[in-house]
C-alpha cells in the first residue's frame, strides 16, 4: 500500500472515531427502563402476547372444501 493510501486510510479512521465521540450516550440502567417501560405501553398490541384474532390470521389452517 503507498503511503498517499495509508493516509487517506488514516484519515477517514480519525474522521469515524469523531463522529462515534460525538454520539450522545446514556447509561444502560436509563436504556433499559426506557425498553421496560414501551414494552408494557405496547404488550396490548403484541399478537405474541394477546394472541391474533382468528378472522385476520394469515397462518390459519386452511378450511377443508366439501362437495354434498
Amino acid at each position: 500500500m503507498s503511503s498517499g493510501g495509508s493516509l487517506s486510510t488514516m484519515q477517514r479512521l480519525v474522521e469515524q472515531l469523531k463522529l462515534e465521540a460525538a454520539v450522545e450516550r446514556i447509561k444502560v440502567s436509563q436504556a433499559a427502563a426506557e425498553l421496560q417501560q414501551y414494552c408494557m405501553q405496547n404488550a396490548c398490541k403484541d399478537a405474541l402476547l394477546v394472541g391474533v384474532p382468528a378472522g385476520s390470521n394469515p397462518f390459519r389452517e386452511p378450511r377443508s372444501c366439501a362437495l354434498l
